[in-house]
């Protein structure tokens, strides 16, 4: 799959995540796994997350602000916002067989503030999405 084939296919997931369960999980090998790291949790086979996707308790509001890759690996950062409330941070690794996601590991957190004590060697430059336009 080239290139931009890749980011239409993750921007299309990340737009019915949450709204429609049938339409994001097409990504997806149906014997794809995916990791959640920071809770030791692991699914394996389409039907089993997206099954309790389906009944997740909150609603999910994804922005995508960075995405990165090449050839079988992606790389998306992202900002995640449940039930219109706080805006957590979230990346997502995506690992590719042919044109569809075998491997998906998600990585969540909190935004913090800078502490006062590095803002002498910060950038004052913001982050920006550098990633090519797609």
């Amino acid at each position: 799959m080239d290139e931009n084939a890749i980011r239409a296919a993750l921007q299309r997931y990340i737009d019915y995540s949450g709204v429609d369960q049938d339409i994001s999980h097409e990504i997806y090998h149906e014997d794809a796994v995916l990791e959640f790291p920071q809770s030791g949790e692991r699914f394996e086979g389409i039907e089993n997350f997206r099954e309790w996707r389906r009944i997740y308790p909150a609603r999910t509001d994804f922005e995508i602000r960075r995405l990165r890759g090449s050839g079988d690996l992606w790389v998306m950062e992202l900002i995640v916002t449940y039930d219109s409330g706080s805006s957590m941070f979230g990346v997502s690794v995506f690992e590719f067989r042919g044109d569809k996601v075998i491997r998906e590991t998600i990585y969540g957190g909190e935004a913090w503030e800078a502490p006062e004590w590095r803002a002498r060697w910060r950038s004052s430059r913001p982050i920006v999405d550098d990633s090519p336009a797609s």
